[in-house]
C-alpha cells in the first residue's frame, strides 16, 4: 500500500495536557486581513476588507488553541448586517473552540454615498469602523456588542470668529464614537450624530457653489473641540440603542503644529445620582 492509500493519523498536540496550571486570557490570532460583505438595513451591499482579531481562553490544563477553526468560522466572505452578526460570531467561536470565553473585533473600511449640498454631485467617503463582542458560555443572553467608527468632520474656532476683524480659522477634525450596544444600532447613525455635531460635514467632491456653502455654514456654526463632544454625548443620551459611550474628538490645528483634543465618557446603566 502506498503512503497516500494509508490513513494517517496525526497527534492534536495543542490540545495535549499541560502540566504547569496556568491558564491563558486571550489566545488566537490577530490582524487575519479577510474579504466582508456589508448588508445595510435597507438591502444595500458593499465589498469590502478589514483586519480579524479572534481569541479565546484557554484552561491551566490545556496547551493550545486550534488556530486553524477560527479561519474555517469566517469562510469565503463574513456577512456583516449589523452588530448581531459579529455577536453571533464571537458565540460560534466559544462554541466551536469550547472555550468560556471569546472575543471577536472587526476592524474595516465603511464607504457612503454623499451628495454636495448645492450642486448634488455624488462622491464616496470613507469611515473607519470596529465592530467587537465578547461571548460568555454562562451570559449568552446578557452579551453586548461594540461599535467604534471614527468621522471626518469641520470645526471653526469660536474665539477666532469672536476676535478677528474678518474671516476665521478652521480646521478638519476626526469625531471618534465608541458605543456598546444591546439594542439595534447602525454605523451610518453614529456618522450622522458626529456630522450632525460639528461645525459642518466633509465631502469627496464639491463643485464652487458647494465650497462657498460650506465654509459659510462653518463660519456660522463654530465649534470647540469641547462642544463637539459634548453635543455628541448628549445625542447619544437620546439614543435607546447605546448603553454606554466614549466620544473623542482631535482638531488637526491650521495654526498650530498640535491637535486639539477632548473626550468624554457615559454610562446609561450607572444609577443617577
Amino acid at each position: 500500500m502506498s503512503y497516500t492509500e494509508q490513513t494517517v493519523i496525526l497527534s492534536d498536540v495543542q490540545g495535549g495536557l499541560d502540566t504547569r496550571r496556568i491558564p491563558i486570557d486571550r489566545a488566537g490570532i490577530r490582524r487575519l486581513r479577510h474579504p466582508i460583505k456589508v448588508i445595510a438595513p435597507n438591502g444595500l451591499e458593499q465589498s469590502t476588507w478589514g483586519f480579524f482579531d479572534l481569541v479565546v481562553d484557554l484552561p491551566h490544563f490545556q496547551r493550545g488553541t486550534h488556530m486553524s477553526r477560527f479561519v474555517r468560522l469566517l469562510g469565503q466572505q463574513w456577512l456583516f448586517s449589523g452588530l448581531d452578526a459579529v455577536k453571533q460570531l464571537a458565540g460560534q467561536a466559544a462554541e466551536l473552540l469550547e472555550a468560556h470565553h471569546a472575543r471577536i473585533e472587526v476592524g474595516f473600511w465603511y464607504f457612503l454615498h454623499k451628495r454636495a449640498p448645492v450642486s448634488g454631485v455624488e462622491s464616496l467617503m470613507d469611515y473607519e469602523v470596529t465592530v467587537s463582542s465578547q461571548a460568555d458560555a454562562l451570559h449568552r443572553s446578557e452579551q453586548e456588542a461594540t461599535m467604534r467608527v471614527t468621522v471626518p468632520v469641520t470645526s471653526l474656532c469660536p474665539c477666532s470668529k469672536e476676535i478677528s476683524r474678518y474671516g476665521a480659522h478652521n480646521q478638519r477634525s476626526h469625531v471618534t464614537i465608541q458605543a456598546d450596544c444591546r439594542g439595534a444600532v447602525w454605523v451610518d447613525e453614529l456618522i450622522g450624530i458626529a456630522e450632525s455635531c460639528a461645525s459642518c460635514e466633509v465631502y469627496g467632491l464639491l463643485k464652487r457653489s458647494d465650497e462657498k456653502f460650506v465654509t459659510e455654514h462653518a463660519y456660522e456654526n463654530p465649534k470647540f473641540v469641547e462642544d463637539m463632544v459634548r453635543d455628541v454625548a448628549l445625542a447619544l443620551e437620546e439614543h435607546r440603542g447605546v448603553l454606554r459611550y466614549q466620544v473623542e474628538s482631535e482638531n488637526f490645528e491650521s495654526i498650530h503644529n498640535h491637535s486639539a483634543y477632548a473626550m468624554v465618557k457615559g454610562d446609561k446603566t450607572a444609577p443617577r445620582r
